[in-house]
C-alpha cells in the first residue's frame, strides 16, 4: 500500500483533538450531538483533515475544557500552512523541547541523524546536556531541570521494534564538553548504546575532509504508513521539511555519508582509540 500524505503539524493536531475528547470520556459521536454536528466532521478533525472554523474549533475546546496553554497551541497548530513544512518558534526558546519533535520520533519506524558538531540528542547524558546549557547563549533562561526531563522522553524512543541510525562526524567526538572525564563517560555511553541491535553508529574521520554534511546537522524519520519528513533547529526555532524536492536533496546527502562514513566496526573502533 503506497503511504499517504500526512503532515507532521496535522498529525499533531489530530492528535491534540483526540487526547482533549479522550480526557471528557466521551465519545466523538457525544462530542458530535453536544455541538449540532456530523459525528463524520469529528472524524476529521481527529485525523488532522480540519474542515471548521476556528471559532468552531474553540467551541470544541472549550467544551472538552482544553487548558489554555493547550487550547492556544492546537489553535495555532490549526493556523499553520501545512503545504512546505512547519516552523515552530517554541515559547520556551527550547527547540529539543517541541511536542511536535517528540511525537515524531514515536511514529517513526526508523530515525536517521547526521551531527556534525555535537553528539546527537537521543545520546547525550545528562551531565554532557547540562554542560552544553551552562556555556550555551541561553544559560540563565532555561531550566535545566526542564530540559534534562524533555531529553528522558525522547529517549524513551529507543525500542527494538524501531531502527535508529546515528551518522556523527569524528570532531563532534572529540569537543571536550565538560571536560575529558565527562566525555569519557559520554563516549562509554555511545559505545554501550551502539551494543544494542537496532543502533548503529557510524562516524565520519577528519581525515576525510569536506564531506556530503557541511550544510549542517537534521533528523530524517521514516514511518511505516506516511511520507518520510526531515527536521532541523537553529538557536530558537524549530523545522520539519516536508517537500519533496527538499527531501530528495537530504536523501542524497544521507547516501553520501553512507559511502563517506567508516562502517559500524570501524567507528567503534576509532571511538575507542579516543577514549584510549
Amino acid at each position: 500500500m503506497p503511504k499517504r500524505f500526512s503532515s507532521v503539524v496535522g498529525r499533531s493536531f489530530g492528535d491534540g483533538v483526540r487526547d482533549a475528547i479522550r480526557s471528557t470520556g466521551m465519545t466523538q459521536r457525544q462530542i458530535a450531538e453536544l455541538l449540532d454536528w456530523e459525528e463524520a466532521k469529528v472524524s476529521d478533525l481527529v485525523k488532522g483533515k480540519g474542515g471548521v472554523t476556528e471559532v468552531e474549533l474553540a467551541m470544541l475546546l472549550g467544551l472538552c475544557r482544553v487548558p489554555a496553554e493547550d487550547a492556544r497551541y492546537l489553535l495555532a497548530l490549526f493556523r499553520e500552512s501545512r503545504e512546505r513544512g512547519f516552523l515552530v518558534f517554541p515559547e520556551d526558546g527550547i527547540p529539543d523541547q517541541v511536542r511536535s519533535l517528540i511525537d515524531q520520533e514515536r511514529l517513526a519506524n526508523k530515525i536517521t541523524m547526521w551531527s556534525m558538531n555535537l553528539i546527537p540528542g537521543p545520546l547525550q547524558t545528562p551531565e554532557y546536556v547540562t554542560a552544553l546549557i551552562e556555556r550555551s547563549a541561553r544559560a540563565k533562561t532555561i531550566n535545566i531541570a526542564e530540559v534534562l526531563a524533555a531529553k528522558a522522553a525522547r529517549q524513551a524512543i529507543f525500542h527494538y521494534s524501531r531502527q535508529f541510525v546515528f551518522y556523527i562526524h569524528e570532531q563532534a567526538l572529540r569537543l571536550p564538553v565538560g571536560g575529558l572525564r565527562l566525555m569519557q563517560d559520554q563516549l562509554f555511553h555511545v559505545l554501550a548504546m551502539n551494543n544494542r541491535n537496532y543502533i548503529t553508529v557510524r562516524v565520519v574521520p577528519v581525515e576525510f575532509g569536506a564531506h556530503a554534511g557541511l550544510s549542517g546537522s537534521f533528523q530524517h524519520l521514516s514511518y511505516e504508513k506516511y511520507e518520510p519528513v526531515v527536521f532541523t533547529e537553529t538557536e530558537n526555532t524549530s523545522l520539519f521539511v516536508e517537500d519533496k524536492a527538499s527531501l530528495a536533496k537530504y536523501a542524497d546527502v544521507i547516501k553520501l555519508l553512507d559511502l563517506q562514513a567508516l562502517d559500524a566496526e570501524e567507528s567503534k573502533g576509532l571511538i575507542t582509540s579516543i577514549l584510549a
